[in-house]
């Protein structure tokens, strides 16, 4: 197939992307549970990290590649002829990369919409409350499901149905509040956008369900430890308001970009057994500037790297090969 020379540039991004993103991606599917069985020696909420830039690291690598490597070495020696024959098995990587955004990228335009209309839905027909012991708004429902959960990604807000309010004492609500704003503070709504925008594997396979499975378990976790702070007293109330609301037959949220206070409903006893047995409580540090300066700095040793001449004329020449 001949090709013009940005559209030949854009064949090769996609097939690049295609090729490491595939290679990365399998060896991270493949070793999915032991990453999740590593996890569990983790504090929560570094698991939850730890198995978050596991599933994102295929893209994210296969983007820094191909933005900092192809799309340079390809402009600077690149010669601009009018067009240039792109092969088979670079035109087919290019097809399957396209496809493999398209179907994240509609996947989480759809979650999105549909996060947007439920958040619409609540705050039109419901009423607006500060409940005492919660920063955040909360949004009464007079519906007869018994729902609680976080709703939003950049402005968040709880929703409750009113059954699940009246079911709840003041200590159980103040712990069940506190676990929602913990999901709050740690964007967990937003991570959850990312998922979804994060490529699959291959179009139409996945392939990365049980790391994601394991980052929503100790997110849960997470949320549970923080609500609490090691204070036996909330530990005990959380544990009741779980079972109370498991008891109601609670719903999982109906907006994929909604947190529910009850997650998986198969995760509910472990979550029991940890509050009624907790661990002692130590915060992570969400800062740590001796680590984030080593993180830039190895960051542009990489791009310093990738920029230097000699990287870029050996990239082009596998390129070529790619490409032909």
């Amino acid at each position: 197939m001949m090709a013009p020379y940005l559209l030949r540039l854009l064949c090769l991004c996609l097939a690049v992307f295609f090729v490491l993103h595939c290679a990365v991606g399998l060896i991270v599917a493949l070793s999915g549970p032991a990453a999740v069985r590593a996890a569990r020696r983790m504090r929560p909420r570094l698991a939850g990290r730890f198995l978050l830039a596991l599933r994102l690291l295929p893209a994210v690598l296969a983007l820094f590649v191909v933005a900092g490597l192809c799309v340079p070495s390809y402009l600077w020696l690149e010669p601009e002829t009018n067009a240039e024959e792109v092969g088979p098995g670079c035109l087919a990587a290019a097809i399957l990369a396209a496809a493999l955004w398209t179907i994240s990228g509609a996947r989480g335009v759809r979650a999105a919409a549909r996060s947007a209309r439920h958040a619409r839905g609540c705050e039109r027909l419901g009423r607006l409350s500060h409940l005492p012991g919660s920063r955040l708004p909360v949004w009464i429902l007079d519906a007869p499901a018994p729902l609680l959960s976080l709703v939003g990604v950049f402005r968040s807000r709880v929703v409750i149905s009113s059954p699940v309010l009246s079911a709840l004492s003041a200590g159980q609500l103040a712990a069940a509040l506190r676990h929602e704003e913990a999901h709050e503070v740690s964007r967990d709504n937003l991570k959850r956008l990312l998922l979804l925008l994060a490529p699959g594997l291959l179009p139409g396979f996945h392939g990365f369900a049980a790391i994601e499975r394991g980052w929503a378990r100790f997110t849960e976790w997470a949320a549970d430890d923080d609500a609490v702070a090691g204070d036996t007293r909330l530990s005990l109330s959380l544990a009741a308001a779980l079972v109370r609301l498991a008891r109601m037959g609670g719903t999982a949220s109906p907006s994929p970009l909604s947190t529910s206070f009850l997650g998986d409903s198969r995760e509910i006893s472990a979550r029991v057994d940890r509050l009624l047995s907790p661990a002692p409580f130590a915060p992570v540090q969400s800062r740590n500037p001796g680590l984030m300066a080593a993180g830039l700095a190895l960051a542009a040793g990489c791009a310093a790297s990738m920029l230097h001449p000699a990287t870029l004329e050996s990239a082009h020449r596998i390129i070529e090969q790619l490409i032909h």
